[in-house]
């Protein structure tokens, strides 16, 4: 009986051993960082903010690799085939992870199933922007060149199935308006035609467009949060231009492959952490976020739950 107990506890601690060294170790070779949309937009901006930061301050090699298409949800299922070693992380968000299954019948993916989230990292306003030399001044504006021609105005997107599209068509319903969507593969193939005019007016993160608005290209007319914006304070929201209660953001976490041993997952959430708290890197991600796998969970659910109702409200018939 001692006999078996001592084999019982040396196994025991050979175990602590090996995790422990496997997560002071950890990681000995590059890391895939999965972004979900091409370079140049809010996914891929954020990304880089993280990724540079771990790098810059750890040592660590990460390599962003963008695998665009389908709304995010190619990147997605190419992450959840990964191995699942700590060595492929995939920067998910609201649109990929939250929508895409009440859009996509045969989704590839779970992504509570398939996926170990390891922590929120921003939590970013959408803005309402129109190209610097459009006639559009304000949303009201906007709300009266949509009743003067119902159906005629373009409103460019990221992408089917992102927020951005469905705050789109969220705001069809409350404001009373109608327009055409015009969808892109991401940010930058969209802003373009937003800068010359030839889309009327664009629906994307505050972060993907903060860029072009600084460089004088875009001129931003609203912004969806419940109140308006620090960096932006002359901007007012939607719901203050008469459109009470009317709300909208995205959501940007960190996740691996389902599977990944937990001292990884642990490792990683602690890092990027401490990376999220840097006043460099809390300053560009807009604004403070509740960090760790169960807030990320949670926000999975509750956005999942809000925006099927849009989903459904608006008529949108999935793949």
């Amino acid at each position: 009986m001692k006999t078996s107990r001592r084999l019982l506890l040396a196994l025991a601690t050979s175990v602590l051993a090996t995790s422990a060294f496997a997560q002071a170790s950890y990681p000995d070779k590059p890391i895939k960082f999965i972004v979900p949309f091409p370079p140049g937009g809010g996914t891929d901006i954020i990304s880089r903010v993280i990724s540079d930061k771990l790098s810059t301050t750890l040592g660590w090699k990460i390599v962003i690799e963008n695998k665009a298409g389908a709304g995010g949800t190619l990147g997605l299922d190419a992450a959840a085939k990964a191995r699942p070693d700590g060595y492929t992380m995939v920067m998910g968000q609201t649109s990929n992870m939250s929508i895409a299954p009440s859009l996509m019948s045969g989704l590839p993916y779970d992504p509570v199933k398939d996926f170990s989230p390891v922590t929120l990292v921003s939590e970013v306003p959408l803005a309402i922007a129109v190209g610097a030399d459009s006639p559009i001044k304000t949303f009201a504006d906007l709300v009266n060149a949509a009743k003067a021609d119902p159906g005629k105005l373009l409103m460019a997107s990221p992408g089917n199935a992102t927020v951005a599209h469905l705050t789109g068509e969220y705001m069809q319903k409350a404001v009373g308006i109608s327009y055409k969507h015009v969808p892109y593969k991401g940010t930058a193939q969209a802003l373009p035609d937003v800068i010359s005019g030839r889309a009327t007016f664009f629906v994307a993160s505050v972060e993907s467009v903060r860029g072009p608005i600084k460089a004088g290209q875009l001129r931003p007319i609203a912004v969806t949060t419940a109140k308006r914006i620090a960096e932006w304070p002359s901007v007012p929201t939607v719901a203050e231009s008469g459109f009470p209660g009317f709300a909208a953001v995205t959501w940007f976490g960190i996740a691996v492959p389902a599977g990944t041993p937990e001292s990884v997952v642990s490792r990683l959430n602690t890092e990027i952490t401490k990376v999220l708290q840097a006043p460099d890197v809390n300053e560009k991600l807009s604004g403070d976020i509740v960090t760790g796998p169960a807030a990320f969970a949670a926000a999975v659910k509750s956005d999942h739950d809000k925006w099927a109702g849009v989903i459904k409200d608006a008529g949108i018939k999935g793949q």
